[in-house]
């Protein structure tokens, strides 16, 4: 009876019914996150100073005269590796989208959640600069626990307020570079150089994308990630028993306890010492299973293989492996649907590759003119009124010219002999399509126009021609 008690009692101690980040009485329960140290760490703060150097160098990288990476929502243009995209591209971009999309699953599929972990700007925000500074000012987390409790005074106002004015100043240099990506860095800088009555809406941007940031990693935190990322909640879907996780060996493990493995107390390699809970950013029991907070950053890896040096057991009691490594002892297996997932992924690649190395600078719109019907032109031709439209995605102006392609023909602008277009704009023209009859075989004839700059043909583009002779 004791025993069933017992059993009872351990059920539920481990029966978990709320978030970390929530107290019983349904408040805010503060993570204090020990910081880890380890192979898994080292690895990641190299990768977060890559990834920071990136974020802030990228909007000032020129390509082609083009910033490497812009997403001008504003005046819907968008720059990629220094080539130029517009509205009229949408099409590639949901192509992209559709491939990220299917990236993420399949990634996440095999991987698990590790993304944000390893390369999700929150986390390496968080966690390797913000969560670095509060260290560093306030001190490890029984510090900065001792440091809230006790009552307001001078060395508790400094601490404190020179946490959020660094964390303040941290968060507007983010949002000025974020604000670089849509706008661009040169009208960053106009915005903090010039008068605020010249850009109030730039400045009111940057305002709101300030304090956003600094809520985000002043106060809410983890729970980001644990509430508001629909990522999180796409792992039940996503993960399945082959998966890549995060994972602790409950077959090593079990029974926890501390004291000494021996045949009479076989207890398991889990000295219950919870080192790898008070590392977790989220505030989670790895021992539980796979949790929706987990974020595959390693940290408990670390910890416990830290404990396992120095109990003298091997590491590896906390790895990455699937549930069927752990389950089955069996090795990774490429599962069919990850086949599947691949091979549409494979696809999609290439499908957005074609589209990006077929893309046209030029884009050109033609169309007959509304309620023309034609004209004769002469006794022995027949002419069609034509407006045309053209964008230019290069950064250099450009004249072209059009030609009939395959027939007799020629064509009159109205204005002009050549169609001039600015860098980065767009040009409309309107002109006169002229056949001779001879040429004209059916009341609607197709004609192919070419456009032409400097002698070569860039684009062709087809329409026909209405008129018919006696």
């Amino acid at each position: 009876m004791s025993t069933e008690k017992s059993t009872v009692e351990q059920l539920e101690e481990s029966f978990r019914d709320r978030m970390p980040s929530v107290t019983k009485d349904g408040k805010r329960n503060w993570i204090y996150a020990w910081q880890p140290k380890g192979k898994w760490y080292t690895r990641r703060t190299v990768l977060s100073v890559l990834y920071v150097v990136l974020f802030f160098a990228l909007p000032f990288i020129k390509i082609n005269g083009n910033p490497a990476l812009q997403i001008n929502v504003v005046e819907g243009k968008f720059s990629i590796f220094g080539m130029i995209f517009w509205p009229q591209d949408f099409f590639i971009f949901g192509v992209g989208m559709v491939t990220m999309v299917i990236f993420i699953y399949l990634f996440t599929m095999i991987y698990g959640r590790v993304f944000c972990g390893w390369a999700c700007p929150q986390t390496i925000f968080m966690e390797m600069i913000f969560r670095r500074i509060e260290w560093l000012i306030e001190g490890n987390p029984n510090e900065q626990r001792k440091l809230k409790s006790s009552p307001w005074n001078a060395n508790k106002t400094i601490r404190f307020g020179l946490k959020h004015f660094v964390f303040f100043a941290f968060s507007f240099l983010i949002a000025n570079t974020f604000l670089a990506y849509i706008i661009g860095v040169e009208e960053v800088f106009k915005i903090v150089k010039e008068p605020i009555s010249q850009h109030v809406g730039g400045f009111i941007a940057i305002i709101v994308f300030t304090y956003a940031f600094y809520g985000v990693y002043a106060f809410a935190r983890e729970i980001i990630c644990t509430v508001i990322c629909p990522y999180g909640r796409l792992q039940s879907v996503l993960l399945d028993r082959n998966s890549m996780i995060v994972a602790y060996d409950y077959n090593r493990g079990e029974p926890r306890g501390k004291g000494r493995r021996t045949e009479e107390n076989k207890l398991g390699d889990c000295i219950d010492c919870k080192q790898c809970v008070v590392v977790c950013p989220t505030g989670i029991d790895i021992r539980n299973g796979t949790q929706l907070e987990c974020i595959n950053c390693t940290a408990c890896i670390d910890a416990c293989d830290h404990v396992m040096d120095k109990v003298g057991s091997p590491r590896g009691l906390i790895r990455y492996a699937s549930e069927a490594q752990l389950a089955d002892n069996q090795p990774f297996r490429f599962t069919g649907r990850m086949k599947f997932y691949s091979a549409v992924l494979v696809l999609l690649l290439a499908g957005l590759t074609t589209l990006l190395l077929t893309r046209n600078d030029v884009d050109v719109t033609l169309l007959r003119a509304r309620g023309q019907l034609f004209q004769e032109v002469g006794k022995d031709s027949l002419s069609n009124l034509y407006h045309l439209n053209m964008v230019n995605k290069t950064v250099k102006d450009i004249d072209v010219q059009l030609k009939v392609e395959e027939l007799p023909g020629v064509i009159k602008l109205v204005g002009g002999h050549q169609l001039h277009t600015p860098a980065e704009g767009q040009a409309e023209s309107t002109f006169f399509l002229v056949l001779p009859k001879s040429a004209i075989k059916r009341r609607d004839t197709d004609v192919k126009i070419g456009v032409y700059k400097d002698g070569k043909r860039i684009r062709t583009v087809k329409t026909s021609f209405l008129g018919y002779t006696e």
